[in-house]
């Protein structure tokens, strides 16, 4: 038996473009005091990334399949890494030989060092009610004469519009280095793609320039509504003020929810004008009867996927308000200047009320995936024995 462990140091999740590592090690179990004891050949490996779309039948009407059949591909000694997955493979890299002929003596174990580029046109890794995009990394094994044995590692991918290409600069090329730096220099050189991505982030989730809304609704001004900027990270806060001093109508009651829209291209919906499915990511409610200003603040969840679109579907979002008013004026409660005891007010039993909601569409986008690594549930990790 020879145990398979493989480990992507850095984390589960990566931004499309950046160079991924995962280190594979390969162990003969058996102590070498064991009788039973004896040196295991493992003939090959190799591993490579591959993304599986799948999608509900009842929302998504797919383009049939052809009948072709690949006589390779229904051996067992052929790699296929999508091999027993649910859904199609909608891209994959190369797969690399990492050895052959690979002999393990009782107690020994060999490590292997696998990298390859995240590709930058693909989808984000995504769950959503119609469609699901997941990636994953497959470790290919096999001994002589068996059949391959396949090991994933599951992992997640943020997908940041505008990453720039080339990933180096040109000048970078053509600049002299020094012979005895080469490690270090690589190093760096591989850092800058993602140091730039995440330069671009926080300079577009940086900028502040408020956003005034006046809320009214059929029988006038209900407040104002002052919102900071419209562009967020995975893990910020979204923080708004209402002022209701300036409305006409009382407003009792309101709530704000962060939603994601995930609508199915036109070319794909299994019906025509068929409805665009709506998830709620976070909720704060407030009585607001008689109150001047009052503030909300929901955080962007880290395990959400960030806006995109893809020729299937198209991932929005959008703040949800929603505004509970009186029909009628209602006299706040009077207190006298000198009075020292302690007054109770009591609302009405009854008040006629109208009700209305408002969405305002912002944009999500992602963050450090080191950080987003903390709240994956995805280990980065997996085994197996073959």
């Amino acid at each position: 038996m020879i145990e398979v462990v493989a480990s992507m140091a850095r984390g589960p999740v990566f931004l499309a473009g950046e160079l991924m590592e995962c280190l594979i090690t390969f162990t003969n179990p058996m102590s070498h005091l064991s009788t039973s004891a004896s040196s295991e050949m493992l003939a090959w490996a190799s591993a490579q990334i591959h993304c599986q779309f799948h999608a509900s039948e009842s929302r998504v009407a797919l383009p049939a399949q052809g009948n072709k059949q690949d006589v390779q591909a229904e051996s067992d000694t052929v790699l296929i890494p999508s091999r027993g997955e649910r859904g199609q493979c909608v891209l994959d890299t190369p797969p690399k030989i990492l050895f052959c002929d690979l002999r393990l003596d009782p107690g020994e174990s060999k490590t292997y060092s696998y990298s390859e580029m995240v590709p930058i046109d693909g989808p984000p890794s995504f769950r959503g009610q119609a469609v699901k995009y997941v990636y994953k990394l497959t470790i290919g094994c096999q001994r002589v004469n068996s059949p391959i044995k396949l090991l994933r590692v599951p992992f997640r991918v943020l997908v940041l519009q505008g990453m720039p290409e080339p990933p180096f600069p040109q000048d970078d090329e053509v600049s002299p280095s020094n012979p005895f730096l080469e490690e270090e220099e690589a190093s760096r050189r591989d850092a800058r793609p993602l140091e730039r991505a995440l330069d671009m982030l926080m300079v577009s989730t940086s900028r502040r320039c408020p956003h005034m809304f006046n809320i009214t609704n059929m029988r006038g001004k209900v407040a104002k509504f002052c919102i900071f900027k419209t562009v967020y990270r995975l893990g910020e806060d979204i923080i708004g003020t209402f002022n209701f001093s300036e409305g006409d109508i009382p407003c009792l009651q309101y709530s704000v929810s962060l939603q994601s829209e995930e609508e199915i291209q036109p070319l794909y919906q299994r019906r025509p004008g068929q409805a665009v499915s709506v998830t709620g990511h976070g909720r704060h409610m407030e009585s607001c009867l008689h109150t001047a200003s009052s503030h909300f603040s929901l955080p962007v969840p880290l395990n959400v996927t960030p806006g995109f679109s893809t020729d299937t579907v198209i991932l929005r979002w959008r703040l949800h308000f929603e505004f509970v008013t009186a029909r009628e004026p209602m006299e706040p409660p009077t207190v006298l200047q000198n009075q020292s005891e302690v007054t109770v007010w009591r609302g009405a039993e009854n008040v006629d009320v109208d009700t209305f909601s408002w969405n305002l569409p912002i944009k999500i986008l992602p963050t450090n995936p080191a950080l987003a690594s903390y709240m994956s549930h995805f280990s980065g990790t997996n085994s197996i024995n073959i």
